[in-house]
């Protein structure tokens, strides 16, 4: 659906996106991730119109995009700040973009009134602007963008002004909606929690780049690099030496670990003997009693954080230059283990992974 080939945008001296190239399929629920100032809504506006490469194409549905402006792209784009008229009522703000194609008044209501029973706002067609909770004013945005019938629809940050309850609640509904209408719904999010829950897949961005772009699950329990692991939740990071590799593997002994064979990362360069290997803190658990397990690890409790359903555990570990962090789930207590208790980790070897840095 979309097709990105060899884009930069620069500003003077500053590059904002540097030789991005990005396939987008039809369809997909796709997210762009990273950062403040990665380039992710430079070039999400330019996919929109709303900016032009300084060199590199966007086609979209097929069609080359150059000089093509913004309200002539099969495209629709859903705000951070929403831009609804105060002035109009849910239904003339939804209606707004419709003037232009010059429906039959029958038609024109139909697809009014399907628009806000997708975003389940039936029934507030009379509703002023002023009279709207957040979270319906983005389903008032989501309408008017929905109504024009776009291939692509674009969504800059709409739910980073919830507060938290609601934007998980609009996260699932979104979801929901995207998988409804069939269309391709690109994302632009620096929450990484957002982009893993709802997307088909993620371009993970820093400085202007694309690092890795792959399904929630591959980018969390494969990241390419230690900048991806690092900015997409807890990592423990573990410093190894390569002891040796073959096509698709290579075997290193860590501090603490031992020696550890592990699938060989996307970007291995194969230079130098210093490899750096990384755990989630919740591939780590904790060993009751006289449980036992084939792959553990004993040191002390440091420091501790409690949230809720989970508690944090700081792990100084012998041997380690740095605390392990072991994420547990407090169905058996964890948050009543004290700082200076000794413990017992379970891991599987599985559950390290090397990377480039």
């Amino acid at each position: 659906m979309i097709e990105i080939a060899s884009v930069t945008r620069t500003y003077g001296k500053f590059n904002a996106l540097d030789d991005a190239s990005l396939s987008i399929r039809p369809g997909e629920f796709f997210s762009l991730l990273g950062p403040s100032g990665c380039g992710k809504t430079t070039l999400l506006r330019m996919i929109g119109g709303f900016d032009t490469p300084t060199s590199g194409t966007i086609t979209i549905d097929g069609q080359p995009m150059l000089g093509i402006p913004a309200n002539r792209r099969p495209t629709n784009m859903v705000f951070q700040s929403y831009a609804i008229f105060p002035h109009l009522d849910v239904e003339q703000n939804v209606a707004y973009g419709l003037k232009r194609l010059r429906l039959d008044p029958a038609e024109e209501r139909r697809r009014i009134d399907e628009a806000l029973a997708q975003v389940s706002l039936a029934g507030f067609g009379k509703r002023r602007a002023t009279e709207l909770s957040g979270g319906q004013r983005q389903r008032v945005a989501l309408a008017r963008a929905l109504v024009m019938r776009p291939k692509v629809l674009l969504l800059d940050e709409p739910l980073s002004a919830l507060d938290k309850k609601l934007r998980e609640q609009m996260q699932v509904e979104l979801r929901t909606l995207q998988k409804a209408v069939g269309i391709t719904f690109v994302l632009v999010t620096h929450d990484q929690y957002e982009a893993l829950a709802m997307s088909d897949r993620i371009a993970v961005m820093f400085g202007g780049r694309i690092a890795q772009v792959a399904a929630p699950k591959d980018i969390y329990q494969r990241p390419v690099n230690r900048q991806v692991a690092d900015f997409l939740g807890g990592m423990n990071f573990i410093q190894a030496a390569l002891v040796g590799e073959n096509g698709t593997a290579i075997e290193v002994e860590t501090m603490g670990f031992g020696r550890v064979t592990t699938p060989k990362p996307a970007q291995w360069s194969g230079k130098g003997g210093a490899v750096t290997i990384g755990i989630r803190p919740e591939r780590l658990r904790v060993l009751w009693d006289q449980e036992t397990a084939r792959h553990e690890l004993s040191g002390t409790v440091v420091d501790r954080h409690y949230f809720g359903e989970i508690t944090h555990l700081v792990v100084a570990i012998p041997g380690m230059d740095a605390p392990l962090s072991v994420t547990e789930t407090n169905d058996f207590g964890a948050d009543d283990i004290p700082v200076g208790a000794q413990i017992r980790i379970a891991y599987e070897p599985d559950a390290l992974v090397a990377m480039a840095d």
